[in-house]
């Protein structure tokens, strides 16, 4: 390996590394232990740079790594539903922290909403509308159509008014 490659490795490394932020973010759409989802981050983080030689340059680590993640987490469950029978943890088994102020009050009434709708409106929402993702971006790493992203995103907003006792 030359040095340009070795630089081109530590680039990439160190751009994986920033993305932690947002691999955080995206990992807790799909666990609601903040352990697992750092599990799950740690696991993504080991493909991605195990599995760099298959990165395209010119297209996005960010939305690389966020389908390998995805991929990881569905095939954790899949796993996890053939070793043994039963549902995911359950999230009313959690502590409940009392918020300190209003605004951060609502902010949890709008995560537990969050939590509450289907999983694959709550990550397409939280994907392009917390994380920024274009749609196009969006389709790609769940693998579907603009149309899905967009139709997906329209409903979550419909349930979390919902759920949220608002209406339009």
């Amino acid at each position: 390996m030359n040095q340009h490659d070795k630089d081109l490795t530590r680039q990439q490394h160190q751009e994986i590394v920033d993305l932690i932020p947002a691999l955080r973010a995206f990992a807790r759409t799909f666990c609601r232990n903040p352990n697992d989802a750092d599990d799950l981050v740690q696991e993504t983080m080991l493909k991605g740079i195990a599995n760099l030689d298959k990165f395209k340059p010119g297209t996005r680590l960010k939305s690389w790594l966020f389908t390998i993640m995805r991929n990881t987490f569905y095939t954790q469950i899949k796993a996890r539903n053939r070793e043994a029978p039963g549902a995911e943890d359950c999230v009313a088994g959690l502590p409940q922290h009392d918020a300190t102020q209003d605004w951060s009050m609502r902010g949890q009434e709008l995560m537990d909403a969050l939590s509450r709708i289907p999983p694959h409106y709550r990550e397409m929402f939280i994907l392009v509308m917390v994380l920024g993702e274009s749609y196009i971006d969006a389709a790609e790493i769940c693998g579907c159509a603009i149309g899905t992203v967009k139709s997906r995103i329209n409903r979550a907003r419909q349930l979390l008014l919902e759920e949220l006792g608002e209406t339009q």
